[in-house]
C-alpha cells in the first residue's frame, strides 16, 4: 500500500511526499494506518483528523513522518505549538504510549513489500509491460479526477491517468461459497432430520458447485442455458441459472468449469458522467 522504497527505518523520508505532486496523500494515508485512524491524544475516532506535529515546527520540529502524528481539530488547537510533555503534563503514560508509537513501524510492511516485488518481477517474467505504483498515486487521481470511492474506479486510477470518462463498467463479482458442507443430514425448520446427504461428492463425473452448459432438447426445460449444478444420486441434476432452478438429466450436461468454491457474476457498475476519456494502461485496461 505504502512506498517503502522511500522510509527510511521504515520512516518515510524525502521532499517529494511533503512537497510534490502528492503532497500529503503517502503521508496522510500510512498515519492513518499507523495511528489506528483515531486521535492520539482523546483517541476520537470517526471524526476528521488533521495531521499533526509532535513537536511544533517552531520549535524546531521537522516535517519527518516520525515527528507526525493524527489529532481531531480540538486537540489539535489545543496542543498548538506546547511541548508534548507540557500538553500531558496530567497524562505522561499517554506521552510515553505516543512517543514510543512514533518510533514503531507498522506490522508487516517489510513482508508485504516484499510480496509486492516479487509479484512485480514475476509479471516481468512474462513480457508484460508492468510498473508499480503506491496507493497514494490512486487517491491522488480519483481525488483530482471527482471519482467515487469504489473498487472499480480504483483500478481505474492506478498509476497514470490523465483522466476518465462516464461509463457503465462490469465488474466481475467473487464471491466464497466453499466446497460443500460436513453437514450429512439434513434437517427442516424445526432442526429435525429429514434426509441425507449423499456420501459420494460426484454423479457421472459432475459434482455440486461445478458450472454446466445445458442442451435439453425436450421437457419443461427444455433450451440451452448455463448455470451452477446441484448433483442428485438419482442423475437428474438442479442448475441454477439467470432465470430460476430447472431440473435436467445430467446427460445433457457439458462441464464449463469445476467448482473451485467461488461464485462469479458480472454486475453493472453505473456511475455518474465524469467529462473526460480514460487511457486504459496494460493488462489492467483490458480486463476493465
Amino acid at each position: 500500500r505504502f512506498d517503502t522504497q522511500q522510509m527510511e527505518n521504515p520512516e518515510i523520508f524525502g521532499v517529494q511526499y511533503q512537497q510534490g505532486t502528492l503532497a500529503g496523500y503517502e503521508a496522510k494515508e500510512y498515519l492513518l494506518e499507523k495511528w489506528g485512524r483515531k486521535c492520539a491524544y482523546c483517541g476520537a475516532e470517526n471524526t476528521p483528523l488533521q495531521i499533526e506535529h509532535i513537536q511544533a515546527r517552531s520549535n524546531g520540529g521537522s516535517d519527518r513522518i516520525s515527528n507526525l502524528t493524527l489529532a481531531c481539530a480540538k486537540c489539535n488547537a489545543a496542543k498548538g505549538n506546547k511541548e508534548l510533555n507540557v500538553y500531558l503534563k496530567d497524562k505522561p503514560d499517554l506521552a510515553k504510549k505516543i512517543l514510543t508509537q512514533t518510533k514503531r513501524p507498522l506490522k508487516n510492511v517489510a513482508a508485504v513489500n516484499a510480496t509486492r516485488w516479487a509479484i512485480l518481477n514475476s509479471l516481468k517474467d512474462f513480457g508484460l509491460p508492468v510498473s508499480a505504483w503506491s496507493g497514494g498515486r490512486t487517491k491522488y487521481n480519483r481525488t483530482r479526477l471527482g471519482l467515487p470511492k469504489t473498487h472499480a474506479f480504483d483500478a481505474l486510477c492506478v498509476g497514470d491517468v490523465d483522466s476518465v470518462a462516464g461509463v457503465n463498467m462490469q465488474v466481475l463479482r467473487i464471491k466464497a461459497v466453499g466446497r460443500g458442507r460436513y453437514l450429512r443430514t439434513l434437517v427442516n425448520s424445526f432442526g429435525f432430520p429429514r434426509g441425507y446427504c449423499m456420501r459420494q461428492k460426484q454423479v457421472n463425473g459432475f459434482q455440486t458447485g461445478d458450472i454446466v452448459k445445458v442442451d435439453n432438447p425436450k421437457g419443461k426445460y427444455a433450451g440451452k442455458y448455463t448455470g451452477r449444478v446441484a448433483v442428485r444420486k438419482s442423475g437428474y441434476f438442479d442448475v441454477k441459472t439467470t432465470d430460476g432452478i430447472k431440473t435436467v438429466s445430467w446427460s445433457y450436461c457439458q462441464i464449463v468449469q469445476r467448482g473451485d468454491g467461488y461464485e462469479y457474476s458480472r454486475v453493472e457498475k453505473k456511475q455518474p458522467p465524469i467529462p473526460s476519456l480514460v487511457k486504459p494502461r496494460g493488462f489492467l485496461g483490458e480486463i476493465l
